[in-house]
Formats: C-alpha cells, structure tokens, sequence
C-alpha cells in the first residue's frame, strides 16, 4: 500500500514539480532560499499526500500546498533580521552583447510581486499562471467574487509599485 502510495505520488509529483519551482521563485531571491523551499515544499506534499481525496485536481491541490509553506515560510522569515541580497543589484550590470531587457522587465516584475502581502502574491502568481478565478478561489479558499476584487486592488498594487 506505501509502495503504490509512493509510486502514484512520484508520478503526480514529476508531472506538476514546476508549479513548486514557480512558487518559489516568487518567495525566494536566491538560489539557495530557492532549493530549500523546493525541499519543503515536496517534503509538505508528501506528508499531506495520503491525505488527498481528489476532490480536486493534483495540480489545484499542489499549489495550495506549495503557497501555504511558502506563505509560513515567508511571515517566519520576516520576523528575523533582514539582509541585502547581492542579486537585487545585479539587474544594474550592463552586458554589451546581450540584450537583457526583458530580463530586467521580468525582474523588476518579482521584485514588485516580493513587495506584495502573502496572498495578493498568491494571486498574481495564479494569474500569471492562467488559472481560472474559478480554480484561484478554490486554491485560496475564497470566493470567486471576492478573489476577482482582491486580484483587481493587487494589480493596482502593482502597478503603483511599478510605476510611482
């Protein structure tokens, strides 16, 4: 019985495993902060899997997990001293031969989403994913009306932190 529940796990796992690198590039700034939610991320899903009913889909499943433990993550680590990361300075190097403006774009884009409260980063990160506000509510645990409300005042958000 652990055997199949392991091997249907690694399936659905291997299927899905970018939703994970996704929520954690939203929540992290480095490489390192970024493996490590990684490793907690799958370590919460493979705790919680025999507890999945299917009621709604792996993927559906998956990001609420992924978002819960980045979000707990997130608020302890908020309550340690903060640091400067090397790599918020690192979009001023210029290179010659390299084109890196939708780089910078996309950067400027996560270091406005990182600015965001936890859920209105969950938000945009399943915006940006395409997921219907059908499957967002169901993912946060919100209503539908009060997910599309929520998700217009974090674009404005957004907005204002990208163009002041």
């Amino acid at each position: 019985m652990q055997k199949e529940l392991e091997i249907k796990f690694l399936a659905d796992f291997e299927q899905n495993q970018n939703i994970a690198h996704k929520v954690c590039r939203i929540y992290t700034t480095n490489k390192d902060a970024h493996n490590d939610l990684f490793q907690e991320i799958t370590i919460q899903l493979w705790k919680n899997y025999a507890k999945f009913r299917g009621d709604a889909k792996f993927s559906t499943w998956m990001y609420r997990v992924a978002l819960n433990t980045a979000i707990s993550l997130y608020r302890k680590s908020t309550r340690t001293v903060k640091t400067q990361d090397i790599t918020d300075y690192a979009y001023k190097i210029k290179s010659v031969d390299y084109d890196d403006t939708e780089e910078l774009q996309l950067k400027a884009l996560y270091n406005a989403i990182r600015k965001l409260g936890d859920i209105d980063k969950a938000l945009i990160f399943l915006y940006l994913e395409n997921k219907p506000y059908k499957e967002i509510s169901a993912t946060l645990g919100i209503s539908e009306v009060n997910a599309r409300v929520k998700m217009n005042r974090a674009k404005e958000k957004l907005k204002n932190i990208l163009n002041p």
